[in-house]
């Protein structure tokens, strides 16, 4: 029996037979020269395998029936990467310099352009070349001839081990039959962790070692809440881990039947628990979880997914989608956070050596005001089918917040201009994620209408850690007594200000942490939605009083450590 420790993605507990899926298993690609007359040849076995590719992602695009519409936009995203002009360009210039055989060159040209990806400090680029490395291989496999074995076909329940699985392959796999996910790459970022979250597949990513250790048939055990797997348990663990899953299954359900039931403490102190979304389609799902709203629509998906800027009509119908789905339950949708080097087609800056502390977030949205304008009028017309919110993220000043506020006004201009109806009335709202932001937060608290703490970057910039970088990664403590007393800070100026503090970062969906948030006074926790039920039965166990005793003692210790337990002795 071995155990293997990862990053927990998506919670619940399963027991099964793994499959290894290896798509890195390909024979050896050929090299070899070809003359002058023959470039024009191998040119056209590439545009014939480009076509074949793309055909391919059209029939498992429409041919499954598992995937939304807005799902099916990564599908979109890898034909056009496929198809893409400079893509082309860069291969026929390459095979007309070296006059290499057209498979190598297709390998070099994607190598090159995922290694520069991979040195990138933003964690969502160095996940975005798992998308290169998705296309190319398919274009190569055409190539060579080479049949792809497709996950759509599978006819056993299995646990997926995987090293990267591509997302085209976690969009088109029979859900019915994979039960669970483990992978040695990825991060909450990547594609693959966001569909495994919206699919509410147990996954434990970031275990370098799993398609080493790990064979096809191999029985295993996933706990995606604690971020392990279990190889070859003995017969004591996995008859505890037995009646774990059927008691995991027995207390969710129970859970869940709290349903529409407040988020009160025993002692009558109430708050809001709201679901973060990354794609729209999730929103369907919500109610059953008792979410009350969404506090984070991370609208950056709809950029992030096609690669360009979305339209105006694409995003128009993407939140009212949303806000129709819940049913008059507010909804925030936080404009885009995307970073100057995300490479958007249309939409590409200066390279930044530094793009977590450069043209990102709120910076780039000023730095585009039609492209930002675009998107506040599609928010503002799709206003008009629920209660909406809008947040500003990485706001560092009252100069940010307030040019924002003006260019939203320009939008609302616009829209009377056309003719298009908007709601009277839109919260605005600024996020919490620079300790600049909290030390100005007496300033901030005049033109917002709430403040949402976002403690993943709030964390990050306090520290000065990329959480991205697996050397420091761990010096990213979400309880450390600095990052709490910001939080405490900006809680209590959102309250003197005479507005409610929300959290939509990771710390607000984690259990151990929900009396110490509760008694820093958080008026509302925003989380993946499957998380909800745990967060608001400890809610509903709990004393505020002892609540705010246990935050007064928690922002007073010297260390995250004599936080963490003090937070064990309280779960006790």
């Amino acid at each position: 029996m071995k155990i293997l420790s990862g990053l927990s993605v998506a919670p619940g507990i399963v027991i099964g037979k793994a499959l290894l899926y290896l798509e890195d298993d390909y024979p050896e690609i050929p090299r070899y020269m070809i003359s002058a007359d023959q470039v024009e040849g191998e040119l056209g076995r590439f545009g014939q395998a480009v076509e074949d590719a793309a055909a391919e992602l059209r029939e498992l695009k429409e041919g499954s029936r598992e995937i939304s519409r807005e799902q099916s936009v990564i599908f979109d995203a890898h034909i056009l990467m496929a198809e893409d002009p400079d893509f082309h360009y860069q291969i026929r210039a390459r095979i007309e310099s070296e006059y290499e055989n057209i498979e190598w060159i297709v390998w070099e040209v994607a190598r090159d352009l995922s290694q520069k990806l991979m040195v990138s400090s933003d964690p969502y680029l160095r996940e975005r070349a798992a998308d290169i490395a998705d296309v190319s291989r398919r274009i190569i496999s055409h190539l060579m001839g080479i049949k792809r074995f497709s996950l759509s076909d599978l006819d056993d329940d299995v646990i997926l081990v995987a090293h990267n699985l591509l997302p085209s392959d976690a969009l088109g796999m029979n859900k019915s039959r994979v039960k669970a996910l483990v992978m040695n790459m990825g991060s909450r970022t990547s594609h693959t962790a966001i569909l495994a979250k919206a699919f509410g597949l147990p996954s434990v990513l970031g275990i370098s070692t799993a398609t080493r250790e790990i064979t096809s048939g191999d029985t295993l055990i996933v706990d995606g809440g604690a971020g392990k797997v279990i190889l070859d348990p003995d017969e004591e663990t996995l008859g505890r881990y037995r009646d774990s899953v059927a008691d995991y299954k027995k207390n969710y359900a129970e859970l869940l039947g709290l349903g529409e039931l407040p988020a009160e403490t025993l002692d009558g102190h109430r708050v809001a628990l709201k679901a973060n979304i990354e794609i729209p389609e999730e929103a369907e799902d919500l109610h059953r979880y008792g979410a009350e709203g969404i506090g984070l629509y991370r609208s950056e998906f709809l950029f992030l997914k096609s690669g360009q800027s979305a339209d105006e009509e694409m995003q128009y119908h993407a939140y009212r989608s949303v806000i129709k789905a819940m049913k008059g339950k507010p909804v925030t949708i936080r404009t885009v956070d995307l970073g100057g080097d995300k490479l958007l087609s249309g939409l590409q800056t200066a390279q930044e050596s530094n793009p977590l502390l450069g043209c990102r977030a709120i910076r780039f949205s000023l730095s585009l005001p039609e492209i930002f304008k675009t998107q506040l009028r599609a928010i503002l017309r799709a206003s008009v089918d629920g209660p909406v919110k809008i947040m500003f993220p990485m706001i560092s000043g009252i100069e940010e917040l307030e040019e924002a506020i003006a260019i939203l006004e320009e939008a609302k201009g616009e829209c009377r201009r056309r003719g298009q109806s908007y709601a009277d009335r839109i919260e605005v709202g600024t996020m919490i994620e620079i300790p600049a932001a909290v030390m100005t937060a007496d300033y901030l608290v005049e033109r917002s209408d709430f403040f949402s703490i976002g403690t993943n970057d709030l964390i990050q910039y306090t520290l000065a850690v990329d959480r991205g970088n697996e050397k420091v990664s761990y010096l990213a403590q979400p309880t450390h007594p600095a990052v709490l007393r910001l939080i405490k800070a900006a809680i209590d100026a959102a309250h003197a200000g005479g507005i409610k503090a929300a959290m939509c970062g990771e710390l607000a969906g984690d259990p151990h942490a929900t009396p110490l948030l509760l008694g820093l006074g958080l008026d509302e926790f925003s989380m993946t939605a499957i998380s909800i039920p745990k967060v608001k039965h400890l809610i509903r166990s709990a004393n505020y009083e002892k609540c705010r005793d246990l935050a007064y003692e928690a922002v007073n210790c010297s260390s995250y450590k004599q936080v963490n337990a003090l937070l064990d002795q309280w779960a006790g």
